[in-house]
């Protein structure tokens, strides 16, 4: 290539001809320069990666018995002149209608090996109340198929895997995780798995985006338009070394089948769930124990921060938080040493904490930012208890209304607990009507709703909402700052002082 650039320079004497020829090597080699690196980034064939990873892939058949109901009753309505019809049927089928016979139901689902003395990694909707569980490994250079029973060691419906245990008669072949956050949309990956109960099947495609959430707190999947079915759940999502970066989930499908929108819950959520169910058989998430909310551009606005950003807390009860430090109404920008995005953000992050740990809070309070030490305790044993809150009694002024913003406020009162279905301990302003039209509308706010605070101040009368007003007013902000109550659950909203 020098060689051809120097003739460029010293030979002058070329003709048209001569230079259509050089130019046409000079493309012919970055064609080929380009179909080279093409071919490092993708394998002319996924043979031998198939053929490493696969020994450790599994399906799983499950086996349930369901009760079934005696005679005909909920097959038709009793008293329906069908219902002899369908005894005389039950009965020339073995139900005599006196002693119901349970059936067995089968499913069948994916699995992956991970460690050569059997432990095994799948979903938890696929194990999920079965009697009997029964891992097929895939054979191999003409080998006949191996059967070995399973035991769960622990599931975790919140993110949907389960881990279970096998004894085999030698070491297995098994798989690693890899780093899923390092996978990169537009990545190749590749699906295995039993789709549709068909046995032993690969699909490729790439990674089509990352930190895709569906319904859980905890949701980080994988979106992939690798050919995932129904049969595949449970199966490993691999990256080009052979790592497992995901675990096959679920798909988005108008008609039941793949339509190239797959679902794998990020691995570097797999590990950790898989790590707490090995060594404690159950899951054990930190608990930071507060109520929180995403921070809007008005609400941030009405607070003086620079952006939308962190986490709103809106109750703190009794718990670690409380035990830190924490207020309602303080903001959380960083956790443990990371930045907090959201709402969602703070919860997957607390929740992969250990429990016990100690962790900077750092917070947005009054205009200026303080850090708080917090010692987790754990997620589940806080749900178990479950504990209400206490409720508190108060003297209530006399009662007044007031036209606020498209609200009709007024003072709780015993009767307007009665009439608005309001709980025993609820104190503050009672949203009485919203006019339809308005902003207030538009951010949810509901007859029944209690306005608890204003401007981060309490409020428990008319007079107290007008201070507030006034003094939100004076300090030059758009925005007035509330709390309001639903069925005892707080937001916060901000309210434009313009409108």
């Amino acid at each position: 290539m020098q060689a051809k650039v120097k003739i460029l320079k010293t030979n002058k004497a070329l003709d048209g001809a001569s230079w259509r020829l050089l130019w046409a090597a000079v493309l012919g080699s970055l064609f080929l320069t380009m179909h080279s690196v093409a071919a490092q980034a993708r394998p002319d064939s996924l043979a031998p990666l198939v053929e490493q990873i696969s020994p450790s892939v599994v399906n799983i058949t499950t086996s349930t018995t369901v009760e079934r109901p005696a005679g005909p009753r909920g097959v038709v309505p009793e008293g329906s002149p069908f219902e002899d019809f369908f005894r005389e049927f039950q009965d020339r089928n073995g139900d005599n209608g006196a002693t119901p016979r349970p059936r067995r139901s089968s499913a069948l689902g994916s699995g992956f090996v991970i460690s050569e003395d059997g432990y095994i990694v799948t979903n938890n909707h696929v194990i999920a109340e079965a009697d009997e569980i029964e891992i097929e490994f895939f054979p191999g250079d003409g080998q006949p198929k191996e059967l070995l029973p399973a035991t769960v060691v622990g599931t975790d419906p919140n993110t949907d895997i389960a881990l279970l245990k096998v004894d085999a008669p030698s070491p297995l072949k098994f798989v690693k995780f890899g780093d899923s956050d390092v996978s990169r949309v537009g990545d190749w990956v590749v699906a295995m798995g039993n789709p549709l109960g068909q046995g032993f099947s690969v699909s490729a495609g790439i990674v089509s985006a990352r930190n895709r959430a569906l319904s859980g707190s905890y949701d980080d999947y994988i979106q992939t338009d690798a050919a995932i079915n129904r049969g595949n759940s449970g199966g490993p999502l691999f990256n080009m070394n052979g790592d497992v970066v995901g675990v096959n989930t679920a798909i988005l499908s108008p008609n039941g089948g793949s339509i190239g929108i797959g679902f794998s819950m990020a691995s570097n959520v797999v590990t950790k769930v898989v790590a707490q169910l090995k060594e404690y058989g159950e899951t054990r998430r930190g608990w930071l124990g507060v109520r929180i909310q995403d921070v809007t551009d008005d609400l941030a606005e009405a607070m003086g921060l620079d952006s939308p950003k962190g986490a709103l807390i809106t109750d703190v009860p009794d718990g670690p938080a409380k035990d830190g430090g924490l207020l309602a109404r303080d903001v959380i920008l960083s956790f443990d040493g990371y930045e907090v995005e959201d709402t969602r953000d703070l919860v997957r992050r607390v929740g992969g904490t250990d429990v016990g740990k100690t962790v900077r809070v750092v917070v947005f309070r009054d205009g200026k930012t303080e850090t708080l030490l917090v010692t987790l305790t754990r997620r589940e044993d806080a749900i178990a208890a479950d504990q209400p809150e206490g409720s508190s009694e108060s003297t209530v002024p006399d009662v007044k209304e007031k036209e606020f913003l498209g609200l009709t406020i007024g003072i709780v009162t015993d009767s307007l607990r009665d009439e608005m279905n309001l709980t025993d301990d609820a104190k503050g302003l009672v949203i009485l009507s919203v006019d339809e039209t308005s902003a207030a509308w538009e951010k949810g706010l509901r007859p029944g709703d209690v306005i608890t605070e204003a401007g981060q101040n309490e409020v428990v009368s008319i007079e107290d909402l007008d201070a507030q007003i006034d003094a939100a007013k004076e300090a030059g902000r758009k925005s007035l700052f509330i709390m309001v109550r639903r069925a005892g659950e707080p937001r916060f909203v901000a309210l434009n002082l313009s409108e």
